[in-house]
């Protein structure tokens, strides 16, 4: 009989312990949530400037689904072609930035971005900024952000942008190698992809850039309007 009220002593216990936990959980700020999934230590080194934008569109328009680019440059150069191609289907914000997914201020950034609005598609990059980062560090840095993603939005649809080629041969296989680590995790988290390196690389002109890194007009348009015809397919 003693036995018997131990073992359901213990029992109870651990029930208790495991109830406790979630309830902690469960208590966590939906503000502080991001400090669930930011790396504790990185060894990245900050650029001599670091710059973010970050636009909202029809911002008190809630008639239409909204959809947020996550990117670096290239995202601020297309985002005027998504932007004119979604007029009147869906609502457009994006944040470029600079900043590497190991940087001790990214996750509050992207925090802050996903707090802002409530989005029905997202499309994520980040790789060009990160080339010379530890590649250990922005693949742990670079996952936890997309499960910080699905965190913070649930019921987001969720596509992953790899990083485009780069005029520079050794850049440009670095970015290839971060694009199919992007396709490794969507590939397990059942994630979409726009494949933007391949897009870029596979086109006629094998020179495609103004300056080695960024694009030529028409090209920075078709790049647009293949994310576009992604989020489109996307959409509720």
């Amino acid at each position: 009989m003693k036995r018997e009220i131990s073992d359901i002593s213990i029992g109870f216990l651990f029930y208790f312990i495991f109830f406790a936990m979630g309830f902690v959980r469960a208590q966590v700020p939906e503000t502080d949530l991001f400090k669930e999934y930011q790396p504790a230590e990185t060894s990245r080194m900050r650029e001599t400037i670091e710059w973010t934008i970050f636009y909202m569109f029809d911002t008190n328009d809630m008639s239409k689904p909204r959809v947020l680019l996550i990117g670096d440059s290239i995202c601020n150069g297309y985002q005027a072609t998504v932007h004119n191609e979604l007029k009147g289907k869906a609502s457009l914000s994006y944040w470029a930035g600079s900043k590497c997914v190991t940087d001790p201020q990214y996750f509050e950034e992207l925090n802050l971005v996903l707090s802002s609005h409530s989005y029905d598609v997202i499309t994520f990059n980040n790789g060009l900024h990160s080339l010379s980062s530890d590649r250990n560090e922005w693949e742990n840095a670079y996952r936890q952000a997309v499960l910080f993603i699905r965190a913070k939005m649930p019921n987001a649809k969720l596509l992953l942008v790899t990083s485009t080629p780069t005029e520079n041969p050794v850049n440009s296989k670095i970015s290839f190698e971060l694009g199919e680590y992007a396709k490794k995790v969507a590939a397990e988290l059942g994630l979409g992809v726009i494949d933007l390196y391949d897009e870029t690389i596979k086109l006629p002109d094998k020179s495609p850039w103004s300056d080695g890194v960024h694009f030529k007009a028409p090209v920075v348009k078709l790049q647009g309007e293949a994310v576009t015809n992604a989020i489109l397919e996307a959409l509720p």
